[in-house]
């Protein structure tokens, strides 16, 4: 059982290393699904190679969502504290391919201080099995203080 922790408990720099996850046939047909974009950069094979790539363009969102605090140890260390996360935004620097492995990681990069509560901003990045970083964004989480002032 992981302690909770409040906003006073987190650090700069602290990271959380997310499971790796290769971006398989099942992934693209989930995310299409859920997401219900058909665009046929994402699933026709022979459209995306008379557009330069050399497979299926992950969707943006789809790379996106590998950072999910959700899957790390985050949310089990503010099962108590956590109210929400408040923004989220991201840069997609690289195309991501079907079969590519991913590496998310998150690290905590600003803890802004408020009354009773505090944000804790953090930096993710994501990187392929060639190392390349092929995503970069923010996450910021509203998590409340244990010693109210």
């Amino acid at each position: 059982m992981i302690k909770n922790k409040y906003f006073e408990d987190f650090n700069l720099g602290d990271k959380y290393i997310l499971p790796s996850r290769t971006q398989t046939s099942g992934i693209f047909s989930m995310f299409q699904g859920m997401s219900g974009d058909n665009d046929p950069i994402h699933y026709d094979i022979e459209f995306c190679k008379k557009k330069g790539h050399k497979n299926m363009l992950a969707h943006g969102m789809q790379v996106m969502s590998q950072t999910a605090a959700g899957a790390g140890n985050f949310p089990s260390e503010v099962r108590q504290s956590l109210l929400g996360m408040i923004e989220i935004s991201g840069k997609f620097l690289k195309p991501v391919y079907k079969n590519d492995t991913l590496y998310p990681e998150l690290e905590i990069i600003n803890l802004i201080s408020q009354k009773t509560t505090g944000i804790i901003e953090m930096k993710s990045t994501i990187l392929n099995q060639n190392k390349v970083l092929v995503f970069e964004g923010i996450q910021k989480y509203l998590v409340k203080k244990k010693y109210l002032k």
